[in-house]
């Protein structure tokens, strides 16, 4: 009887976690066939059957924490199918209790007892939002195909259910008398803390801040965006004008594209640039490879497309690897200026606050322009503050004529 085991989908891997079991026991297997989904330390992953034959026991319920390598389901011919199956002897480990919320783990047990035709009738990304939010398959009403659930329907629910926030009392907050309530980290979460604690541990960080007039750089994007819709192409962001820039800058002075290995530097020949983007799970940073190569156009909509799959938890592992440099941009959320945690094994991180309007003298005159913050977290091993001086001033020129990013 063939053992189906906790396979190592990442290079990281130690464990992974049982989110939903898509095939039930008793359910008929074909080589190539989704069986689960798996949370690793970086994504949400399938798990893929290598055999033909019938799911005869499950040994992983859903939110349990399993190993590398140890059985979390028996293939089988279907004989043992009925039998009661065996209780989990999964090996435990340090961090044994499961990382899924307990409102999260009814939901997903719920999911994965219910009829093989009810299952059908949800995509797996509208039953992973579900898990998330807490929301009751059976409650919700499909509008996809012959009433499948979608991810629409899903997030409708929940925006139907969620009381007015008028009331502060009415928020989970940490009672004055010590009360308080266990949030348990996701895999992602907890891969990030590690990593992060290391990096501000290991690396002697130096943050150097420029503030930069990007009037011109808005009104740039405005012109291209007028282009690319007359030629029904995509938009672009300032996130993504930023990316290309940093790509430019970084081809033109690769000092900062490096990484501190020991007695040596490794100074990368490719510029792959990593773009934070936060999901529910945690921090993931998809990797835009050979920037410096790629047009805006390309560049933003590889953005856009990598952001989408990363909030579905369906980036591949080597496009969360392989980075030689990171940028944070929480501009978006009104932050005007910010330090980021330089993101190992690369030296250094941009990190991209808000343009807020301010009041220059310019010839004489009172003028209104835009400016945006940027602060560069350098690993003071690798770059000293001159080259990471130069490489804010190298990008500034770029940002504040904006042609130039292009040309």
């Amino acid at each position: 009887m063939p053992e189906i085991t906790m396979p190592r989908l990442s290079d990281t891997m130690e464990d992974g976690v049982v989110v939903t079991w898509l095939k039930q026991v008793g359910d008929k297997v074909t080589r190539g066939e989704i069986l689960a989904e798996i949370e690793t330390d970086k994504a949400l992953m399938e798990l893929e059957a290598y055999d033909d034959g019938v799911l005869d026991q499950i040994l992983a319920e859903p939110g349990t924490r399993v190993p590398i390598g140890s059985p979390i389901a028996m293939l089988g011919d279907g004989s043992t199918a009925a039998k009661p199956a065996p209780a989990v002897t999964v090996p435990a480990t340090s961090t044994e209790s499961t990382s899924i919320p307990p409102s999260t783990q009814t939901t997903s047990a719920s999911t994965a007892g219910a009829a093989p035709d009810d299952r059908r009738k949800s995509s797996p990304l509208a039953r992973k939002i579900a898990r998330e939010l807490g929301i009751d398959l059976n409650g919700v009403t499909g509008t996809g195909p012959g009433g499948r659930i979608t991810r629409h329907d899903v997030e409708s629910a929940q925006a139907s259910t969620e009381p007015p926030v008028t009331a502060p009392s009415a928020a989970p907050v940490v009672a004055a008398t010590g009360d308080y309530e266990e949030v348990p980290l996701t895999t992602v979460q907890q891969v990030a803390a590690k990593r992060l604690t290391e990096s501000k541990q290991q690396a002697p960080h130096i943050y150097l801040t420029s503030a930069i007039d990007v009037t011109d750089l808005l009104a740039f994007r405005t012109d291209v965006n007028k282009t690319l819709q007359s030629a029904g192409a995509g938009k672009v962001s300032i996130n993504d004008l930023i990316v290309k820039a940093v790509a430019v800058t970084l081809r033109a002075d690769p000092a900062v594209n490096v990484s501190f290995d020991g007695d040596k530097l490794l100074r990368h020949r490719g510029i792959h640039l990593g773009v934070a983007v936060a999901i529910p799970a945690g921090l993931v940073v998809p990797v835009i490879r050979d920037a410096d190569r790629k047009s805006i156009s390309e560049i933003a909509a590889e953005s856009r497309e990598k952001a989408e799959r990363a909030r579905a938890r369906k980036l591949r592992v080597d496009e969360m690897t392989g980075g030689t440099f990171t940028i944070s941009n929480l501009g978006m959320f009104g932050v005007e200026q910010f330090a980021a945690v330089i993101n190992p094994p690369e030296a250094a991180i941009l990190a991209i606050g808000a343009a807020t309007d301010q009041v220059h003298l310019i010839d004489g005159e009172v003028v209104t322009r835009k400016i945006l913050r940027v602060t560069l977290s350098a690993d003071h091993r690798a770059i000293d503050g001159a080259t990471a001086a130069t490489f804010l001033q190298q990008l500034k020129d770029l940002l504040e004529h904006p042609l130039r990013i292009v040309t």
